[in-house]
Parts: C-alpha cells; structure tokens; sequence
C-alpha cells in the first residue's frame, strides 16, 4: 500500500533554530494569559499553583523524552501516526492518524478567529468584519506556504522569537514593579482540604492544555536535516524555555497581585498589565496575545499537511495528497486543510468541534506512549539514536497520567465520547475499502 514519489520527496532544510521556533510557537499561546486564574480558584496557595505548572513541566520534559525516541527511530512526516502504525498495525496507525489530523486540522480556524476578535478589541469598528479578517489571515497563511518549507521556517522563526521577548519583556516589569501593591485577602482556606485531590488534577488538566503543542517538532522529522541531533535537542530546549516562561510569569503575576485577587480572573495577565502599565496594560497585553496566536496558526498551517502527506503515502487519502511543491509544500494537502478550515470559519460553531479535537489528541498521545513501550518489546534491535530516560518508569508514567486525562475527558465530556466511539466503528469499514482499493 506504500507508494513514495520519487520525483518530488519532502526536502530536507529545517533544522534545529526550527525545531525549537516550532515548539514554542505551536505551544505558547493565550492559554497561559487565561488560565491563571481559574487555577488560583481552584488552589488558592501561592506555592500549589507554582507546583502545579512545574509538575506540568517535568510531565512535558517525560514525554519530550518519549518523543524524541520514536521521532529519531521512525523519523517520517506525520508525527505519532507512523509510531503507533509501525507499534500495533495498519488499522491501528489509520485510525490514530485520522485522529491526529482532525485534531490539527480543527485548529487553524479556532485561531483566526480568535486572532480576529483580538483586532475587533484593538479596532471596535471592525467588529461587523470578524468573519472576514478570520478568512484573511487564513487566506494570507496560505499564501505564505505555498511559497515553501524554508519560508514558513523562517517566519516560525521570528514570530517565536518576538513572543518570547514579549513575555520575557512582562515578566521583566511585573518583578521591577514597584507602586501600590493590593493587599492579600485571608480566605483561611486550609491547603489539605477535602477536594484537594480533585482540584490539583483539575488544575493539572489546565495546566497540560497550556503546554499543548511541545510534541510539533515530531510531525517535520522526515524535513529534518539530521533528525537524530536536531529533534532530541529541539525538544527539551523549546521544553525548558516554555516551561520557565510559564513558571517565571506565573510568578510575576503573584509579584503584583494576591492570589485572592487573581483567582477567577478571566484574562489575568491583563489585570496585571493594568496594575503595572496602567490603563495602556490592557492593549499591551492584547498584542501579546495577537502574536502569541499568529505563532501558533503559523505552525498549524504547516502539521495538517504533513499528516495527510503521510496518510495519502500509505494508501489512507488520495495520491495526491503526497504532491509536493518545488519549495518542498505538500501543496494538496495544504490545500485541501485549508478549504477544511475555510470551511469551519464560515459555520462559525466549532466549540463542540473544538472539544473533540481534544479528546482526540489526548488519546493519540496515549497511542503514541503505548507505541513507545511495545516498540522496546517487539523491536529491541530498532535503532534507537535517543533513548527516553527512566524507561519503563516515566513510560508508564505518561502512559498512566495520559489515560486519566482521557477518562477525566471521557467523564465531563461524554457527547465527545460517544462521537468517537462512532467514528472509530464506522472507520473500519472505511479502513478496509481503502486497503482493497490499494492493493487495486
């Protein structure tokens, strides 16, 4: 079922400056300005809520760990797909890459429009053209990547660097402020309370779905130069750096303000904004949030596509999806992604979509983990250029961690459930006309 164009392969120019852009890019986002203070009310102690971001640190470095193993021994585009495919079989690898490329797919729309309703805050008279700036910026990424691989690296490359001088640059002010600070309200909250446990897991929950995107790098390692050194490196560098930006802020926002004061705030970095930069913080912090958005829908634009090339290699899309352009696009499926995200701004009621994306890439990630574990098992002689530390511990630690946040997922979402559990039935059926068709 295998078919690789010979005339035009995927061209090998990325290397580890985009490793480490993709990382931060397609991870830092307005998660971080917002869920700060939904964590706050949850926890309600100053040095739980730091634990909770740096336990989802060590997490994220754990599976960075796990990925950088099966990224340098299956270094092929599309990511977790070929893992868990080369791990349990064609079905299995079908049904995780479909998954994985709905969850990615779904993504670029729900940026664009949230990149407009950014501008309308910035610009209220726009404010009866949102759907339209969603589609410009849409259109105008398209654009950009149909130009090539080297130019959507370098645009991830600057974009990710002004974002991190942005947040670098907040947390430098928030730590240099020095006016009337709001005084701390006892709540006499006891920290071991009853539902402590529940409330640490919820947190953690949010706190992972700030970090999510670490793994982008996995989907470019057939585009990398020297996947072995590069995705490794690219990895737990981007890691760190997003973990310290996440960490440092969080505590930047405590420097400024109580955690009674921060708790149930819907977009605290503003509220801190304004407290150090006055009333211009607010603007500030919407720029912010802009560029932070744009990083990420840059790097969206690009992983649908290297999904969908390998699927179509594999006899699981049509044959065009493998086409690449002369500056190494997988030009079809970059189209047809981007038609599907057209698609999804102009319906404009995706949120449902949106939680389904989710529970779809949390169950990839579990796939992906379990993939690692019987790899070892079924394949010790596979060459392994890097080897995940602590194996099997932090193995099943990801594999044990992933599956609640699945089952917690499971639990408060069950229309999503449910849905999944219907396209899984109904992929088999359509699994075995496309392997008939390939063996046509």
């Amino acid at each position: 079922m295998t078919s690789t164009p010979k005339n035009n392969p995927l061209h090998k120019v990325l290397g580890l400056g985009f490793g480490i852009a993709i990382l931060i890019g397609g991870t830092i986002g307005v998660g971080i300005l917002r869920t700060p203070g939904e964590i706050a009310a949850l926890l309600d102690n100053y040095w739980l809520i730091i634990g909770c971001w740096i336990a989802g640190g060590i997490f994220v470095l754990m599976g960075c760990g796990a990925y950088a193993e099966l990224a340098t021994s299956i270094p092929k585009a599309g990511g977790s797909y070929n893992y868990v495919k080369r791990a349990f079989g064609d079905y299995a690898g079908f049904i995780s890459g479909w998954f994985d490329y709905i969850t990615n797919a779904i993504a670029p729309a729900v940026f664009c429009i949230v990149i407009s309703e950014y501008i309308i805050i910035l610009f209220p008279a726009l404010h009866e053209h949102m759907t339209l700036i969603a589609i410009a910026f849409l259109i105008g990424f398209l654009l950009l990547h149909t130009t090539g691989v080297k130019t959507g690296s370098i645009v991830q490359q600057i974009i990710s660097t002004i974002k991190v001088l942005f947040f670098v640059g907040l947390i430098v002010a928030c730590f240099m402020y020095t006016g009337v600070r709001i005084p701390n309200v006892e709540t006499h909250t006891p920290v071991m309370h009853a539902g402590f446990v529940i409330a640490f897991f919820k947190s953690l929950q949010m706190v992972l779905g700030a970090y999510d995107g670490w793994y982008s790098v996995s989907f470019f390692a057939e585009e990398d130069e020297n996947p072995s050194r590069n995705i490794p490196r690219s990895l737990f560098t981007g890691a760190l750096i997003v973990m310290a930006i996440y960490v440092l802020l969080n505590m930047a926002y405590f420097y400024v303000l109580p955690v009674a004061s921060v708790a149930h705030s819907p977009l605290v970095a503003s509220d801190v904004a304004k407290v150090v930069f006055g009333e211009r913080g607010s603007t500030i912090v919407t720029v912010i949030a802009i560029f932070s958005i744009i990083g990420i829908l840059n790097a969206f634009m690009m992983i649908p596509p290297r999904i969908l090339y390998g699927l179509s290699r594999d006899g699981y899309f049509i044959p065009a999806g493998q086409r690449v352009n002369s500056g190494g696009t997988p030009i079809v499926s970059l189209l047809i992604s981007s038609a599907f995200s057209l698609t999804l701004i102009c319906i404009g009621s995706f949120n449902e979509l949106n939680l389904l994306g989710t529970f779809f890439g949390v169950t990839v990630w579990s796939l992906s983990y379990i993939s690692l574990i019987k790899l070892r098992i079924s394949e010790p002689d596979l060459p392994r250029p890097f080897k995940t530390w602590g194996y099997p511990v932090t193995p099943l630690i990801l594999v044990l961690v992933s599956l609640a946040i699945l089952f917690g997922f499971g639990y408060s979402d069950r229309k999503s459930l449910v849905v999944m559990v219907v396209v899984t039935v109904l992929s088999w059926p359509v699994f075995r006309i496309l392997k008939k068709l390939g063996r046509k």
